[in-house]
C-alpha cells in the first residue's frame, strides 16, 4: 500500500467515525468535536485530489446516519456467448450499471441503468457476484463501495446515445475494449462468462 493509499484510508476512516458520532451523539460539545474531525478528513483529501475543500466536502461529507458502504450494481448482458459493455464519455468500456439509487432495490437499480445507459429492456435472472471494490477493482474511492453484478436477458430495445455514454456494443472474452477498471475489470467480466454457462451457478462473494 503506498503512502498515498494510505492517506485515503486514515480520512475515509475518520470520516466514518465522524458521520457516526453525528448520528448518535446528543452531546453538543461532542457533536463540534466530531464536526470538527470531518472537516479535518474533508482537509486531508485535499492536497492529493487537488479539489476545492468546497468540492471534496460535497463528495465525501454530504451523507447523513450510520456510515455504511455504497452499493454499485453492474448488469452482465450475453447474445452469441459475448457480453455487453458500454462506452463512457472518456472512451472507456464498462457493464452498464452505477451506483444504486436510495429509492431503489439492487434488481431494480440494475434495470434502470441498463435502460439509461443501453438502451435495454432487461430482467434480472441471478446474482453473480458481490464484491468489495477495494479489493477487486485498482481505483481508489472515498467510499467504500461494494459491487454486485447481476446476470440479465435483454427483452429487447435499442441503444441510444446519452449524457453518460457513447456506444453499446457485445464483446468477446478474448477481445474486450479497453476497460473503465475502477469499474470493471477483465476478471469480473470472466466470472460474468463463467456464470452464464453455469446453471447451477453460486454467487461469489468477499
Amino acid at each position: 500500500m503506498t503512502d498515498k493509499d494510505k492517506w485515503l484510508d486514515w480520512a475515509i476512516r475518520l470520516q466514518s467515525l465522524a458521520q457516526n458520532g453525528l448520528a448518535y451523539s446528543k452531546d453538543v460539545f461532542d457533536l463540534e468535536r466530531f464536526e470538527e474531525i470531518r472537516q479535518i478528513a474533508a482537509e486531508m483529501l485535499v492536497t492529493p485530489s487537488g479539489l476545492p475543500i468546497e468540492t471534496v466536502k460535497e463528495l465525501f461529507c454530504n451523507e447523513s446516519g450510520y456510515q455504511t458502504p455504497k452499493i454499485d450494481t453492474r448488469a452482465a448482458i450475453f447474445k452469441d456467448m459475448k457480453i455487453l459493455l458500454v462506452q463512457e464519455r472518456d472512451g472507456r468500456w464498462a457493464l452498464p450499471g452505477g451506483w444504486c439509487d436510495v429509492d431503489q432495490s439492487v434488481m431494480d437499480n440494475t434495470i434502470k441503468e441498463v435502460k439509461e445507459e443501453a438502451g435495454l429492456e432487461v430482467q434480472a435472472e441471478k446474482v453473480i457476484a458481490i464484491l468489495d471494490k477495494k479489493k477487486n477493482n485498482p481505483a481508489q474511492s472515498a467510499h467504500h463501495v461494494t459491487k454486485v453484478f447481476i446476470l440479465c436477458t435483454s427483452m429487447g430495445g435499442e441503444f441510444v446515445a446519452n449524457s453518460e455514454t457513447l456506444a453499446c456494443e457485445y464483446f468477446e472474452l478474448d477481445k474486450l475494449p479497453v476497460l473503465s477498471e475502477g469499474k470493471t475489470t477483465a476478471k469480473q467480466i470472466a466470472l460474468c462468462f463463467e456464470a452464464a454457462a453455469d446453471e447451477h451457478w453460486q454467487t461469489r462473494f468477499d
